[in-house]
């Protein structure tokens, strides 16, 4: 192969490389959306709420509950503030359209740390902006997140704790 060729082919394989990026963790089939449309990417980066409670149907064990998620979100293409995630689950943009969702599959994250990925379903909506024609929502990439392992006893029962976390999450609708 000549210099020329040797060249171009190695500016061909870098080009594509930065384009079409390879998903490090592919989206498990069972997340995957149904005959929709992505609206949103969007990065989330804050905190899981935990409260130490009595185990159902046990009398003296304890563990940490997920109480809510408290996020700020931001536009995964241009980095802006576009909006908040927390307790119900909602995500709230800044125009004022929220939506609220309910989880339909979970797949473990790729690192057992991190918080399970997630396809949620749009339970309902509000506002005419950009999360009004919501109807399917991905939680992906996760870090961190996970509840504490220890911590939690009868001399903390109802304490709360904070674990951070980032993930990204992709919000579909129908196609127009």
């Amino acid at each position: 192969m000549n210099q020329l060729a040797k060249l171009f082919t190695s500016v061909t394989i870098l080009s594509v490389s930065t384009i079409s990026p390879v998903l490090a963790n592919p989206i498990p089939n069972n997340l995957k959306v149904p005959q929709q449309i992505m609206l949103l990417s969007a990065q989330a980066k804050g905190v899981q709420i935990y409260t130490c409670k009595v185990k159902k149907k046990t009398a003296n064990q304890y563990e940490w509950t997920l109480e809510a998620p408290e996020a700020v979100l931001f536009n995964s293409k241009n980095g802006n503030q576009i909006g908040k995630h927390y307790g119900g689950p909602t995500w709230e943009a800044s125009d004022g359209s929220k939506v609220v969702g309910e989880v339909k599959t979970r797949a473990n994250a790729p690192n057992k740390n991190n918080i399970p990925w997630l396809l949620l379903a749009t339970k309902s909506r509000a506002g005419n902006g950009i999360f009004s024609q919501v109807n399917y929502i991905q939680r992906v990439d996760t870090i961190g997140g996970k509840a504490p392992t220890s911590g939690c006893d009868s001399n903390r029962v109802n304490a709360e704790t904070r674990v951070n976390y980032t993930a990204i999450y992709y919000f579909y609708g129908a196609a127009r």
